[in-house]
C-alpha cells in the first residue's frame, strides 16, 4: 500500500517583474524520506521552497501538509506549523551568542515575561547532545567558522520538532567529516518520520542519501524518480537538457615563470601561522585543507583584508605590501570571498552597481569637480559581464539579492574581471553552483590561466582541486603541510597532509 503524502505542492506558479520563476511545479514528499530537489541555478528550487516557507506568496497552486491545505504568510507561521528551512545563505545575528540565535523570538520565560537563562542553557545542551554538535552555546556567532554556524542553523531547525525540514545546499561549507555528521542527523530525522527536502548540486550526495529525486529546469517540473533508478549522467541530462560528458574542461594552460613569491606570511589574531609558496604565470594553484586550517586566511592576507604579522610578498621580483584591499587592487589582485552574501554582494543594489563597483574610477568622465560617471560605459561593461558569465537576470536593474546564489557568484566574478587582475584569488568559487555553471567557471579559470593570469583557488571539494589545478598546497594547523602535483596525487595523500599538524 502506497504511503500517503506528508507534503503536496500542486501547480505552483510565481512571477516576478520580467520573469516567470515557477510555472505549474509539482512536488510530493512522503513521511520518513529524503526528497532531493535538483536543477541548475535559476531553475526555481529556492523560489519553490520560499513559497512553501511563507517568504513568497505564490500566484497559483495549492500546498497540502498532512492532508490539510496551508497558506503560510510568514516564516514564523511556517515554523510554528512544522515546516523549517536551513537556508543556503546564513542569516544570523552575528553579534549575539549561539544560544541567542537558537531561541531568538521564542525565549523560554518564567512567569510569562522573564527570560530564563537556565532553561535556555538546558534546552540548548539537550539539542546539541542529541545531534552531537560540539559548539560553545555562549560563543558569539561572528567568532565561529561558517561550518559551525551552519550546524547551529541545522540544530535550530531541528529544535522546532518539524514535520518538514528543507536543507538548501547544507554541505557547501562543510568538511567531509562534517558532511558525515550531517548525514547522521538527516538519517535520525528520517527515522523519526520527518520529510526532508534536500537541495544540493553535489551528485554523489544526492545518490547516496535520497529516496526520491525531483528535477526542475527553467521554473518547470521535469521529472520525479526514485533515486535508485537514477545515474549521475541521467540527472545531469535532465537538469541541463543536454549531455555533459566531462565534469572538468581539459587543462590547456601552460605554467611559465614565477610571478608571485610568498615567504612566511602570518596573520595577526588569526589561524595563519606560516605560509610559503610560489605562483607561476598561467598557473592554477589550489589550496586544500580542513576547515580552520588557515586556507581562507592565506587569501585574505594576500589581499590585505587581514593584518599581517610577518612575511613578504614579491610580485615580479618587486616586494609589495598589500596592506589594504585598495592597495591590493592597484597591484593587480582580486579576491572572490567565500561568503558572497556577507562580504561579496550589495544585496539591495542592482546588477549594474554590483558589477562596476570595484572598477568605478574607469567610468569617470571629465576632470576635478566636473567629473561624472558615464552611465553608458557602466551599462556596456555590465552587458559584457552578463553575456560572458551567462548570468540569468531580467535586466541590469534587477536587485542582485533576487538572483539565485550561482548567478550572484557570476556577477561577482564578472566584477573582478573588469578590473583586469593579474592575480585572481578565489575562495570556494563554485560554492552552491550547479554542474553546468561549474563547468563554465572551470573553463573561465583555465582561460584566464591561458591569458597568463595567476590563479589561487581555495576549495573544500577535492575532485574540483584535482580537476582544475596544476599544483596544490595543503594547509594544516595554520601552516603549509606540503605541496603536491595535481596530476600525480590522490585524495588520500591530500587528506594525510591536511591532518599533519592538527
Amino acid at each position: 500500500m502506497e504511503q500517503p503524502a506528508l507534503l503536496e505542492m500542486r501547480g505552483i506558479c510565481k512571477e516576478f517583474p520580467g520573469v516567470k520563476a515557477l510555472d505549474g511545479v509539482n512536488l510530493t514528499v512522503r513521511p520518513g524520506t529524503v526528497h532531493a530537489l535538483m536543477g541548475e541555478n535559476g531553475a526555481g528550487k529556492s523560489t519553490l521552497m520560499k513559497c512553501l516557507f511563507g517568504i513568497y506568496h505564490r500566484d497559483a497552486g495549492t500546498i497540502t501538509l498532512d492532508g490539510k491545505e496551508i497558506n503560510f504568510r510568514s516564516s514564523k507561521e511556517a515554523l510554528e506549523n512544522g515546516v523549517a528551512m536551513v537556508h543556503q545563505e546564513l542569516n544570523q545575528a552575528l553579534t549575539r551568542t549561539v544560544k541567542d540565535n537558537l531561541w531568538l523570538g521564542r525565549y523560554p520565560k518564567v512567569a510569562g515575561f522573564v527570560v530564563s537563562e537556565r532553561i535556555m542553557d538546558q534546552r540548548t545542551k539537550e539539542i546539541f547532545e542529541t545531534l552531537e554538535v560540539e559548539v560553545d552555546p555562549n560563543a558569539v556567532m561572528s567568532t565561529l567558522p561558517v561550518s559551525q554556524r551552519q550546524m547551529v542553523e541545522i540544530a535550530k531547525a531541528v529544535s522546532y520538532n518539524s514535520k518538514i525540514i528543507v536543507f538548501d545546499e547544507p554541505t557547501s561549507s562543510l568538511t567531509e567529516t562534517e558532511v558525515e555528521h550531517l548525514f547522521r542527523i538527516i538519517n535520525m530525522l528520517r527515522d523519526r518520520g520527518c520529510g526532508i527536502i534536500y537541495i544540493s548540486h553535489k551528485m554523489e550526495e544526492i545518490l547516496r542519501i535520497s529516496d526520491d529525486v525531483t528535477i526542475m529546469r527553467d521554473g518547470t517540473w521535469v521529472a520525479t524518480k526514485p533515486a535508485k533508478e537514477l545515474t549521475m549522467d541521467e540527472i545531469i541530462r535532465l537538469m541541463v537538457g543536454r549531455e555533459l560528458t566531462n565534469r572538468f574542461p581539459p587543462k590547456t594552460n601552460k605554467p611559465g615563470e614565477v610571478i608571485l613569491d610568498v615567504q612566511h606570511i602570518a596573520g595577526k589574531y588569526t589561524r595563519l601561522k606560516d605560509a610559503t609558496f610560489q605562483l607561476k604565470k598561467g598557473e592554477v594553484l589550489g589550496i586544500a585543507g580542513l576547515d580552520g586550517s588557515g586556507r581562507t586566511e592565506v587569501l585574505e592576507n594576500l589581499f590585505g583584508a587581514m593584518t599581517r604579522q610577518g612575511g613578504t610578498i614579491t610580485l615580479h621580483g618587486k616586494q609589495i605590501q598589500n596592506r589594504t584591499p585598495r592597495e591590493s587592487i592597484k597591484n593587480g589582485f582580486a579576491l572572490l570571498t567565500e561568503e558572497r552574501r556577507a562580504t561579496g554582494i550589495f544585496g539591495i543594489r542592482d546588477i549594474k552597481e554590483n558589477t562596476v563597483i570595484s572598477n568605478i574610477k574607469n567610468y569617470l568622465v571629465g576632470f576635478g569637480r566636473l567629473a561624472y560617471l558615464s552611465d553608458k560605459k557602466m551599462k556596456e561593461d555590465t552587458d559584457w559581464a552578463i553575456q560572458a558569465m551567462h548570468i540569468k537576470t531580467p535586466s541590469q536593474r534587477t536587485q542582485i539579492r533576487s538572483l539565485s546564489g550561482g548567478n550572484q557568484q557570476k556577477v561577482i566574478i564578472g566584477r573582478w574581471l573588469l578590473t583586469k587582475p593579474e592575480i585572481l584569488l578565489l575562495d570556494e568559487p563554485t560554492r552552491g553552483i550547479d554542474v553546468g555553471a561549474k563547468y563554465e567557471i572551470y573553463q573561465l579559470i583555465i582561460d584566464l590561466a591561458n591569458e597568463g593570469k595567476g590563479v589561487i583557488m581555495v576549495s573544500s571539494e577535492m575532485p574540483e582541486l584535482l580537476g582544475v589545478c596544476d599544483r596544490i598546497i595543503v594547509m594544516s594547523g595554520g601552516q603549509v603541510a606540503g605541496e603536491v602535483d595535481a596530476k600525480n596525487t590522490s585524495q588520500e595523500e591530500i587528506l594525510t597532509l591536511a591532518a599533519k599538524y592538527v
